[in-house]
């Protein structure tokens, strides 16, 4: 049986585990299974990886990651320095393409341009996330698929099946006009993430709507 203190505790433990620094800087708070961040840390990746730790624990349903990234003086980095660096990382990327455009703005990364597919637009933020002196990035990078919209809800449907972490039966799949709607409910984050990327997976789709809850299992 658990409650949200027992589940704060997990949470804290599990962020310790994770980072170094522990907890000296950050701060959790939960109810109802909603698990809110706060305090700060010193690197943008320490935020992220803050709230991947928070939704590894059972029973959370929801993150809030309000911890503000403060980099200490000797780690700071000119715009045009974490620009030019962010460029050379994405330009040895084999997954992301060459139409992705960077702008730096007091430490802040925006990414804009077009690409074919969700799985560039998360690999660009992914690859940049480590860089020394951000303070968080914006992924304005739009999804313009290439291939012609074909009868992409079976595949969908098809590949939730054959998953290993995903039970299909409390997820349903609608599409219309490239637009993928899921339904239902995710036993964890990780049958979420597994679900979504099913769906970002088929050619041709260009939104994804999330309509799925996570930490209950009920029939829609």
């Amino acid at each position: 049986m658990w409650n949200d203190t027992i589940l704060q505790h997990d949470v804290e433990r599990e962020i310790c585990w994770e980072l170094s620094a522990g907890l000296t800087q950050i701060s959790v708070t939960v109810k109802g299974g909603a698990v809110e961040l706060a305090g700060h840390v010193d690197s943008f990746w320490e935020k992220c990886a803050a709230e991947r730790a928070a939704w590894r624990v059972v029973h959370v349903n929801h993150v809030i990651n309000g911890i503000r990234v403060v980099v200490p003086f000797d780690r700071q980095r000119g715009d045009d320095d974490i620009a030019l660096a962010a460029m050379g990382i994405l330009e040895w990327n084999g997954l992301v393409p060459e139409t992705i455009a960077v702008q730096v703005a007091d430490g802040l990364v925006t990414l804009a341009g077009g690409v074919e597919r969700q799985q560039q637009k998360e690999e660009a933020e992914r690859a940049l996330c480590t860089l020394i002196g951000i303070t968080g990035i914006r992924n304005d990078i739009v999804i313009q698929p290439a291939v012609g919209l074909g009868d992409i809800r079976a595949p969908i449907e098809a590949a939730l099946k054959r998953s290993a972490v995903v039970d299909s039966s409390h997820i349903k799949v609608h599409v219309a006009h490239g637009v993928v709607s899921l339904r239902g409910a995710a036993g964890s984050r990780a049958e979420y993430e597994e679900a979504m990327h099913a769906a970002w997976s088929a050619p041709g789709v260009t939104k994804v709507e999330d309509h799925v809850t996570i930490g209950s299992v009920r029939n829609e």
